[in-house]
């Protein structure tokens, strides 16, 4: 009740200020598990790809945005989960492994899944090498994987902090892709690697943005 509340309300408000354009919407399954994946280049990303999606989006996020204390604390709990977040500890040394599960069992209970490859949001604007767990998802679960672009959304937050703006917005759905010619091989890099590759160069066709081969931690941190 409170993700239909949450997306009647803020879904209408944004339509409204922002007259998002979608493009693609169509190449979303209506039924069974779906993977969304796409860039990342501000915190408002999520938010845009789970009011506009016709279907419920879950995706993975940081356990601090629900553990609040007071008034406060509460109301982002509410918030987030409402959105579809699924608070992981992500900091932790098996963050990455409960994240992947996570994701898994979503998918296993025929929902959609949104995940970004990039592992964390752009530094710079640009596309950055994709991490192979969006590989293992696809091929453990044999979910297709439909890439997503978000356009315009580094204009409404700007470094993906302070108040959202107004600026033009257009998310942008591929074809969905069907990697079950390699079902069995979720544990061979090669594969996982390929399968990642070519997730992200239609991320990158979506998007229009530069591809830069490396990881966007690696380029953060220099």
């Amino acid at each position: 009740m409170s993700r239909i509340v949450l997306k009647a309300i803020l879904g209408f408000v944004m339509r409204v200020l922002y007259r998002p354009k979608v493009e693609g919407m169509e190449r979303i399954p209506a039924t069974g598990p779906v993977i969304l994946a796409g860039n990342h280049v501000t915190f408002i990303d999520s938010l845009f790809l789970s009011l506009l999606v016709k279907r419920p989006v879950y995706f993975i996020g940081k356990d601090e945005y629900v553990t609040g204390k007071g008034v406060k604390g509460r109301l982002m709990a509410w918030f987030f989960t409402s959105a579809g977040m699924i608070p992981v500890d992500r900091d932790g040394g098996h963050g990455g492994v409960a994240a992947l599960m996570t994701g898994r069992r979503v998918l296993e209970e025929g929902s959609v899944f949104g995940i970004y490859p990039e592992g964390t949001r752009s530094p710079d604007g640009r596309l950055y090498r994709g991490r192979t767990g969006i590989a293992r998802l696809t091929l453990m679960t044999g979910a297709p994987v439909v890439p997503f672009a978000m356009i315009g959304t580094d204009k409404v937050q700007p470094g993906g902090k302070g108040l959202p703006r107004i600026a033009p917005v257009t998310v942008r759905f591929g074809e969905p892709l069907d990697f079950s010619r390699y079902d069995g091989m979720d544990r061979d890099r090669y594969v996982l690697r390929a399968v990642t590759d070519e997730v992200m160069s239609d991320v990158m066709e979506l998007s229009g943005q530069e591809y830069v081969d490396i990881y966007a931690t690696k380029a953060r941190a220099a």
